[in-house]
């Protein structure tokens, strides 16, 4: 009788029959012997790593002499006297530029920028700066903080901080100068908007908060909107107690979270936020890096706060970590459809490390992986011989996964939307004059004369009101190139260059006279989309970040893309069924 498939490999020992005791016995040895195999390459691995591990600190070590010495005789034999610390900070930015770009080192100067970064807080006055010719403008004052609170409106011209004249400094640097101390004093000298005499303003400064809900509300009698601009401490608890708040005072059957330029922030906020429409127990997050503590398995902790409510995700090309955490979660957990455009692609863990001298390091020590088991992170930094070789992923599909309803999602380049949207594309016209600050100038001259506006909903562009707007850009002499005109341009040049253009120059001439006569219409052309630009710059100044959103709702083909998805729950069902096309 033959022996079954599994056990042939005995059979190099002859044809004549086993006893069941041999054969039992022979097994347990096999078994055995490849037990000890596997011990033994184990032991191999560990003491190559360890070895390798020896090697790097040996490396280590004798580098960091090296640099030491090397530090030492710039210090005692240098022709000029050098600044120690700045040069280590030059050493240590070029050497982490070797690595992924989130791995930064944060010296004590630059820790107020880091707080910024980490917990959405710093010492300061609570406004957004430009640079605009020679001096730094304010463009928009946060309500209820120490800037607005001590008069300074949008459009004032910072002259001096603290007796020092501003004149040529960068917005950066003026940052650093508005920057201080909760509870400290700060003299400016500024020029408003239409004054021809500057006044002295004392701001006192406080811990500056920026909040990670700036807008909620209801887009429709049942649809619910939460914009999330960060994933900073207590953004999950935010966005619980606002949901709470439009589910008490409304009939809600659809709920839109807004990730849109939302690039992130803390990872456990992110899966506590998932938890507000995903049972306890749920798989949200895992992390995997090189140490023990670096990977780690992250589920949802708490009772759910509402598990049917049909929920739209929007995000677009700067939603980044946390923001992807959470999208992908809901993607691959079939809790909410998402829409939008491809997401950044940013699946890096940062640790924060504390060094001497009160400087830090922000170290990346793994990577993301959501609940399909896909990971987030676009561009591969680790297999790299300098920085401009990281790559991104090639268009071509990566890795395919499945969602819980069996969806089939792909790895690699962030989050795919359920939805793909087509972003939105202004005319050069608009681009223009909403760079060149002449929609930010007239809504300075609009605020001027008006005390007040309608509430968000009520407010418009008029007729009139976009006639004095036309009038305002014919006396600023405002003007802008084409792209028609650009390559007008190099034609001319290349027909020069080719000696045609005395053959083509009437022809060319012409063409660039009938452009410049169609440009004066470009204004009417694009009139709905400058229009909706001033009315958002106009609201702002009237109802601050609130009012900008709410604003800039109403004409947003995304947000009209995910009320229809919720106001039609088959087609919702659908889309999460894999039944729906993109």
């Amino acid at each position: 009788m033959d022996l079954p498939q599994t056990h042939r490999f005995l059979q190099p020992l002859g044809r004549k029959r086993l006893r069941p005791r041999t054969l039992i016995y022979m097994i347990q040895m096999k078994k055995l012997i490849s037990r000890y195999i596997l011990s033994a390459a184990l032991l191999l691995t560990t003491i190559t790593g360890a070895v390798a591990q020896q090697d790097n600190n040996f490396e280590l070590s004798k580098n960091v002499e090296i640099y030491i010495d090397l530090l030492r005789q710039l210090n005692t034999a240098y022709a000029e006297n050098i600044n120690p610390g700045d040069l280590n900070t030059t050493a240590i930015d070029a050497m982490l530029a070797n690595l992924d770009p989130y791995t930064v080192y944060v010296p004590e100067s630059r820790l107020e920028d880091f707080e910024l970064m980490t917990k959405g807080e710093y010492g300061g006055i609570g406004a957004l700066i430009q640079q605009q010719d020679d001096y730094v403008v304010i463009t928009e004052p946060y309500a209820d903080f120490p800037a607005y609170k001590s008069g300074l409106r949008a459009g004032d011209k910072i002259l001096t901080i603290a007796g020092e004249s501003a004149k040529g400094k960068t917005s950066g640097e003026v940052s650093e100068r508005l920057k201080g101390v909760p509870g400290s004093e700060l003299n400016l000298e500024i020029l408003s908007y239409g004054d021809t005499i500057p006044r002295m303003v004392t701001v006192v400064r406080e811990k500056i908060k920026i909040p990670n809900i700036p807008f909620s509300g209801m887009l429709s009698n049942d649809i619910g909107y939460i914009s999330l601009s960060q994933f900073n401490p207590g953004a999950a608890v935010d966005v619980q107690k606002a949901f709470a708040t439009l589910a008490e005072n409304n009939s809600l059957k659809g709920l839109i979270l807004d990730l849109r330029g939302n690039g992130g922030g803390l990872m456990n906020e992110a899966v506590d936020l998932a938890n507000t429409f995903v049972p306890k127990g749920e798989l949200i997050v895992t992390t995997k890096g090189k140490t023990r503590a670096s990977t780690q398995v992250h589920y949802t902790r708490n009772k759910v706060i509402d598990k049917t409510i049909p929920l739209v995700v929007l995000v677009d090309e700067n939603s980044a970590s946390a923001s992807e955490i959470m999208a992908g979660a809901m993607q691959d957990l079939d809790r909410g459809v998402v829409v939008g455009t491809q997401t950044f692609g940013k699946g890096l863990v940062q640790n924060i490390v504390a060094l001497p001298y009160n400087s830090k390091l922000k170290i990346t020590v793994a990577k993301y992986y959501i609940p399909s088991g896909r990971c987030i992170q676009a561009i591969d930094y680790f297999h790299q011989k300098k920085p401009a070789d990281s790559t991104q992923k090639a268009d071509s599909l990566g890795a395919s996964f499945k969602t819980r309803n069996g969806r089939m999602v792909y790895e690699g380049k962030g989050i795919a939307p359920d939805i793909v949207t087509k972003p939105r594309m202004f005319s050069q016209i608009s681009g223009d004059l909403y760079a060149g600050n002449y929609i930010f100038r007239f809504a300075n001259e609009f605020v001027l004369r008006n005390d007040s506006i309608p509430p968000v909903d009520d407010f418009y562009v008029s007729d009139s009101l976009y006639s004095e707007f036309k009038s305002f850009v014919a006396q600023q002499d405002f003007d802008y190139l084409t792209e028609t005109e650009t390559v007008l341009k190099q034609l001319v040049a290349s027909a020069e260059r080719e000696s045609y253009l005395n053959a083509v120059n009437n022809q060319l001439s012409t063409l660039g006279d009938l452009i410049t006569e169609e440009k004066k219409n470009d204004l009417d052309k694009h009139r709905s989309e400058i229009e909706e630009m001033l009315r958002v710059e106009i609201v702002t100044r009237y109802y601050h970040q609130p009012g900008k959103i709410q604003a800039a709702l109403q004409n947003d083909p995304e947000i009209e893309t995910a009320i229809n998805i919720l106001s039609d729950p088959s087609k919702y069902k659908a889309i999460l069924s894999g039944q729906q096309p993109n």
